[in-house]
């Protein structure tokens, strides 16, 4: 080959190497991806199809004694002619499926973005509201089910501004979310926020509490929750000829807001419920561009009394205030006192409108 000709041939070698099998890459994975998209809805769809027919045929949507060894038998059966994916065990799996999201029309829904190992991880969640919650979390912010796992055993739901309303308004919520795919601020925000990876042992000052949140960034962003991007720390705000600084700075995407956190080491008091309405103003003048919503505040305390947060009216509007904990209590501990504090909240909300 001449010289010329073979220049001619190593170059549109290295055109092929560096356009097109990129491009036949990418062709192939994205064709896989919406192949194991499509098994997944597909599997999801079966499993609830049936769920339900075995409620309906053979449990007539009780749980007897002769139905549970006539399920066993007909998952033998299957096994058989179908392999491991149907034995008497994962047809249990079906049946709680169908049993605990018995709309069609949902579950059509929900499976475009879970799979049926997030469901599993969902269906034996006891409270219906939590399970919803958790679908549709997971469906909007398109979470992994480790991700799911981890948001479960934190107990995500429990922690939200949400789960401390009556069970009317949750549902109302949770509704509006499937409808509209846009998140609330009582969807976004939690009481409390566990912050045991900053790892603060003893005694320490606010600036330790602010530096090891810029240190551990990434955690403390999760902990947060979806959607959340960092802007500034000790953001400078010149206020009638003085300085003042705001701790940290967040936007949110879904809100398309932004979120001014101000952190205390000790427990919340009034004075710091004004302190961020002055922040929150400046910010509305300053920083807010045409077509945003108003700006958000977190004030994030060691601890706060429920009555004075009643009183000042920061349950809503566009303060809030959360305790955080610097030390992760036993799964059992958490579980409780997080079952507690929304049983109370509720309580409380439906004494104060009688």
């Amino acid at each position: 080959m001449k010289p010329a000709r073979r220049s001619s041939a190593l170059v549109a070698v290295r055109h092929t190497r560096r356009t097109l099998l990129p491009d036949l890459r990418h062709l192939i994975l994205t064709a896989r991806e919406r192949v194991a998209r499509t098994l997944d809805t597909t599997l999801v769809a079966l499993n609830w199809e049936i769920g339900r027919r075995i409620r309906q045929d053979i449990l007539n949507e009780q749980r007897a004694a002769y139905g549970e060894r006539i399920v066993a038998a007909v998952g033998k059966q299957l096994s058989r002619e179908f392999g491991r994916g149907f034995s008497d065990k994962l047809l249990r799996h079906m049946i709680r499926f169908a049993e605990v999201f018995p709309d069609r029309d949902i579950v059509s829904t929900l499976s475009r973005q879970l799979a049926w190992s997030h469901f599993l991880e969902i269906i034996y969640q006891q409270d219906s509201l939590a399970r919803e919650f958790y679908a549709e979390m997971c469906r909007v912010e398109q979470w992994s089910v480790r991700t799911l796992r981890q948001k479960i055993q934190s107990m995500l739901f429990e922690r939200t501004a949400l789960s401390r309303q009556p069970g009317k308004l949750v549902q109302r919520e949770l509704s509006r979310l499937r409808r509209t795919d846009r998140l609330s601020p009582d969807l976004v925000f939690r009481d409390p926020y566990v912050l045991d990876f900053l790892e603060l042992d003893g005694a320490y000052a606010e600036r330790d509490l602010e530096a090891a949140i810029l240190r551990e960034m990434e955690s403390f962003l999760l902990e947060l929750g979806t959607g959340f991007s960092f802007v500034a720390r000790q953001k400078r705000m010149i206020i009638g000829g003085r300085d003042h600084y705001l701790d940290l700075l967040f936007y949110h995407r879904g809100l398309k807001r932004l979120v001014a956190i101000d952190l205390k080491l000790g427990a919340f008091a009034p004075a710091d419920k004004a302190q961020m309405e002055l922040y929150l103003a400046w910010l509305r003048k300053h920083e807010q561009p045409a077509g945003e919503q108003p700006p958000l505040g977190l004030i994030l305390c060691a601890g706060k009394d429920d009555e004075t947060i009643r009183l000042l009216d920061l349950e809503q509007g566009d303060i809030r205030v959360a305790s955080y904990w610097t030390k992760l209590l036993p799964r059992a501990a958490l579980a409780k006192k997080l079952h507690q504090a929304v049983r109370h909240a509720r309580l409380t909300l439906a004494k104060t409108k009688r």
